[in-house]
């Protein structure tokens, strides 16, 4: 079975991140984690992702001041000397420009914490909470010029229970997204292979 090589940007501790490469391990995924990039030197994702074999690179977007697109070619020049495939965005905490986007366009993905189209951006949860919302989810979608546009390839929800707050739905939450990353990507994988 053909596997792509796969590359995932996080930003920090990487705990979807893990849930795709501990995926990877089986013979039958589509999919071989070939690189983890950080924009944060620091970020304790890489530690993880070295401890299970896979390289690592972190380049510091804070090098490159405002010029977002120098950050990211040198970011593209990465992930082409690995031989990636298929981008997963695992908690990468950087707006991406229409250059790189358009780039690796239908060969990037991105989890989202709420249920899309609903609550793009930030402070999903407690933007849940405050609209009344009786459940909460995840989605994985394709990554598009627009924030959290475009489109959704799989979904996950919970129910959000009397006196949750934001961060114990995102703890009952992560679980969840741990399960419906690897399917998710599987899928984009799929579609991928499919147009060569």
């Amino acid at each position: 079975m053909s596997r792509l090589n796969l590359a995932i940007l996080i930003s920090g501790r990487g705990s979807n991140m893990e849930a795709l490469i501990k995926a990877a391990t089986a013979p039958d995924y589509p999919a071989r984690p070939v690189l983890v990039l950080s924009n944060r030197p620091d970020a304790l994702g890489l530690e993880t992702a070295l401890a299970s074999g896979v390289q690592t690179v972190a380049i510091d977007h804070k090098h490159y001041g405002k010029d977002r697109e120098a950050f990211e070619r040198a970011m593209d020049t990465a992930l082409i000397g690995a031989g990636t495939e298929i981008i997963a965005l695992a908690g990468f905490m950087r707006v991406l420009t229409p250059w790189f986007v358009n780039r690796w366009q239908g060969r990037m993905i991105n989890i989202h914490p709420s249920l899309l189209p609903k609550y793009k951006g930030l402070n999903t949860h407690q933007r849940a909470i405050d609209a009344g919302d009786t459940e909460a989810g995840a989605s994985v979608h394709w990554v598009s010029p627009g924030v959290d546009d475009g489109e959704i390839i799989q979904q996950a929800s919970l129910p959000i229970l009397p006196g949750d707050t934001a961060e114990t739905l995102a703890a009952r939450l992560l679980p969840v997204e741990h399960e419906l990353y690897p399917a998710a990507l599987a899928k984009a994988c799929a579609v991928v292979a499919s147009v060569g």
